[in-house]
């Protein structure tokens, strides 16, 4: 391995080398079991004596740092038993202000281990995926990728999949596009990001649904901006009380995160109307309505909208696998040369070689097979799911509408901690997420929320089984 060690002069050579290869272990930028260079080489690299590297090497291991293998070498060993590393002093430096006004993202279930039963929101059932279909993809164009000149890519993305993105959007939520205005993002939250940067001073407002999602809070505070949740209810935001003043609003009119409703027509026209005399620009997170259930799909805001005010979000989290980190953003024409210049400089583009696989898988059939296997498991988990929130837990429980999307959530009929009983669900291995996280200005209302896209069916039953006994208690 390569070491970057640096002497000073010529005094005291053994205690210097000796100083940086333990200060090394101490911090873990050696591990245990790393093989150390040859006591000629690192001479040899060091411009000293091997005598000189020897004996550090010797003093290390005497104090329990170095281990000599016959043959083999000479190794970092685990090191003498309450060695701790020295701890740094925190520094001068501080955050600008505005970060302390960002919150740790709660509402969302973390990297946490898998319990025996998981409700989590926004994940998928990777045990589902053809991972087998996918590496012949990802191989093909590595292939591909291989007689490719070594420059830089389109910052807009690989034009393949924008080109396959594009036809997908057509035939599926009829959202007709050309596929030179769409970009390939690492996610949907870095197209919101993109927006928030380009549209946003500090100071000025930008609108969130409350209850909402905190990231696209996050993304907006960040930038300096004023951020202000506007209440949803059963037809979706409530465009009659926006503020004149909000230059971006941000919503989820497909799938309401967290509720679950979709917004009505006629809501969906007021909020266009409303941006057009006050000239903001609306955000639009189409995030899972590849799943519809229930009822036919609305018309999306950017297919209703004649002004050009409308971005259009979406993610391949929800339909592959999240750490998948692919995404797309459909800006509006005018400002398309800026979130150019603003992705230029974040990233200047995404990781190549899976952009190219998700393009061939795309382009074969392979997604739209595997979205139509996904829609018929999760069409009979939501059912389970629905029958159970419908019957023997609604004296607790009310469900409410949704007709798309991969999570459901249920209001309480009646005040519980809901935050209580979760964390003792926890214990007996069930991952059920509630609904206060996702209030950040109004009073939350106490509710559970459901995702089905990782549970397995026979899991459903006995998982909800846990949950009816603690709501008894």
């Amino acid at each position: 391995m390569e070491l970057q060690l640096i002497l000073d002069g010529r005094h005291d050579l053994v205690g210097q080398l000796y100083r940086q290869l333990r200060d090394a272990i101490l911090h873990g930028r050696l591990a245990t079991g790393d093989r150390l260079p040859a006591t000629r080489y690192l001479a040899e690299r060091l411009e000293v004596s091997r005598k000189t590297v020897s004996e550090a090497y010797e003093r290390l291991a005497s104090e329990g740092f170095l281990e000599g293998r016959v043959g083999s070498g000479t190794f970092v060993a685990r090191g003498p038993a309450g060695e701790a590393p020295p701890q740094r002093a925190d520094g001068p430096l501080r955050p600008a202000a505005r970060w302390a006004r960002i919150e740790p993202q709660s509402g969302l279930m973390d990297q946490r281990a898998p319990l025996r039963y998981s409700f989590a929101g926004g994940t998928t059932d990777k045990r589902r995926f053809p991972f087998d279909t996918w590496r012949t993809c990802v191989l093909q164009a590595l292939r591909l990728q291989q007689r490719s000149p070594a420059f830089y890519k389109e910052t807009e993305g690989d034009p393949e999949l924008r080109l396959a993105i594009s036809r997908y959007l057509a035939i599926n939520r009829a959202v007709q596009c050309d596929w030179n205005a769409l970009m390939v993002t690492q996610g949907a939250q870095q197209g919101l990001d993109l927006l928030a940067r380009v549209m946003l001073d500090p100071g000025d407002l930008a609108v969130v649904e409350e209850p909402g999602y905190p990231p696209a809070r996050a993304s907006l505070l960040a930038t300096g901006a004023e951020v202000r949740g506007v209440p949803v209810d059963a037809e979706g935001l409530r465009v009659d009380l926006l503020p004149d003043n909000a230059k971006l609003v941000y919503v989820t009119p497909s799938h309401q995160f967290p509720l679950g409703m979709p917004m009505s027509l006629e809501r969906r026209l007021q909020l266009l109307d409303w941006a057009q005399r006050h000239r903001a620009l609306i955000i639009e997170d189409d995030y899972d309505s590849e799943y519809r259930f229930d009822g036919r799909s609305l018309e999306s805001l950017r297919s209703l909208d004649r002004n050009g005010q409308v971005a259009y979000l979406g993610t391949f989290s929800k339909t592959l696998f999240p750490e998948l980190r692919l995404g797309y953003l459909l800006p509006p024409a005018s400002l398309r040369e800026a979130v150019l210049a603003a992705r230029k400089l974040v990233d200047r583009h995404s990781e190549t070689l899976q952009q190219r696989a998700l393009a061939l898988f795309i382009q074969r059939g392979d997604f739209a097979r595997h979205t139509r296997r996904l829609q018929r498991e999760y069409a009979q988990r939501r059912r389970r799911l629905l029958e159970r929130l419908h019957g023997d837990l609604s004296p607790w429980l009310e469900a409410l509408p949704a007709v798309a999307g991969i999570h459901l959530a249920a209001r309480c009929r009646e005040p519980l901690d809901v935050l209580r009983i979760a964390r003792h669900l926890r214990q007996q291995g069930l991952e059920v997420g509630t609904l206060p996280p996702f209030y950040a200005e109004t009073p939350a209302q106490a509710g559970f929320l459901f995702g089905f896209g990782c549970i397995e069916r026979d899991d459903i039953d006995p998982a909800l089984d846990l949950l009816r006994a603690e709501l008894r208690r």
